[in-house]
């Protein structure tokens, strides 16, 4: 399926062979020790090191449950007349379909796609960059597109890639992309990124944004036995980023208690862990949002997803 298609989701697979997804996971991990495979977003695809990006075909249908929760949270970042820039890729495309519901937007992007998902929203303002046409994810490049970038200012970028580590930071696969992106860090207040559990602990080529750069992850729930998705969690908390998690399942919390759907935890670094407030030998207490407390633009997320910030915030 994968040399057919060049790439293929876990989900199709699990259907296809009438297995489950844990199964088919396993699978294909043995796959790719033997050099046969990749595993990339949520599926796999064909093997071919750092160099290679997968097309927006094959993009499109991997891991398309995740981006949409990934969406739905990131687009409850963005108030009513604010700016914002836009990268490419296709869970930047899934968020600018919901950005086209707030009013008095504008947003910049060098993506195609996302400039067509607000064509039609009325109150909108779209504001494309200059630059050359790049097919394979139909995104503005080169040195139009980063110089129609100079002296601008918006409050926040909201940027996807190949790879996210808390050592390197985000990366992608091609070198003209990773320049725009860095060009549209550079006019924004704040970087929020959204990466699905797959690329967290995946580094490519080229560095878009470094670790100390992002000041919020927006991703979904890694699934039960994903270790290394869930230790880059914490160390990008360790490093200061604001990690946001969509769409996992309620039951137990950490130190005991029980996580309802739609309610907000800290969890504490590796290498910070303060004590309880109060001084006791309690689990942590949680909040659920737009309660006291809660950071500027945290509540009003719909109730279907759990929302759970990863260590310490910054100041």
């Amino acid at each position: 399926m994968v040399r057919a298609n060049g790439a293929v989701s876990l989900r199709e697979l699990a259907r296809v062979v009438q297995t489950s997804e844990v199964t088919v996971r396993r699978d294909v991990r043995a796959l790719e020790a033997e050099g046969l495979l990749d595993r990339r977003h949520g599926g796999a695809v064909l093997p071919g090191g750092f160099s290679r990006e997968s097309g927006l075909p094959q993009k499109s249908h991997l891991a398309s449950a995740e981006k949409t929760a990934i969406a739905d949270l990131a687009a409850g970042l963005v108030g009513e007349g604010e700016a914002v820039v836009v990268g490419a890729g296709t869970t930047t495309q899934e968020l600018a379909r919901r950005l086209a519901r707030v009013p008095g937007l504008t947003v910049v992007t060098n993506s195609l796609l996302v400039a067509q998902a607000l064509a039609h929203a009325n109150r909108v303002e779209v504001v494309m960059t200059g630059g050359t046409l790049r097919g394979s994810n139909y995104a503005l490049v080169g040195s139009g597109a980063e110089q129609s970038l100079q002296g601008l200012r918006v409050s926040r970028a909201f940027l996807s890639g190949s790879g996210l580590t808390a050592e390197r930071g985000l990366s992608t696969s091609n070198m003209l992309s990773a320049s725009v992106d860095r060009a549209l860090v550079q006019a924004a207040t704040e970087v929020v990124v959204l990466a699905d559990h797959s690329k967290l602990g995946t580094d490519t080529m080229f560095q878009t944004v470094p670790t100390d750069a992002i000041t919020r992850l927006v991703t979904d729930e890694p699934p039960a036995g994903e270790q290394r998705a869930e230790a880059e969690l914490h160390a990008l908390a360790d490093r200061g980023v604001q990690v946001v998690v969509a769409g996992g399942p309620s039951g137990p919390a950490p130190g005991g208690g029980h996580r309802a759907e739609g309610q907000r935890r800290d969890v504490p670094s590796p290498r910070r862990n303060p004590p309880p407030q109060g001084g006791g030998s309690g689990p942590p207490q949680t909040r659920g949002p737009g309660q006291q407390g809660e950071p500027p633009g945290a509540g009003g997320y719909p109730a279907k997803n759990r929302v759970a910030d990863l260590g310490p915030r910054r100041r």
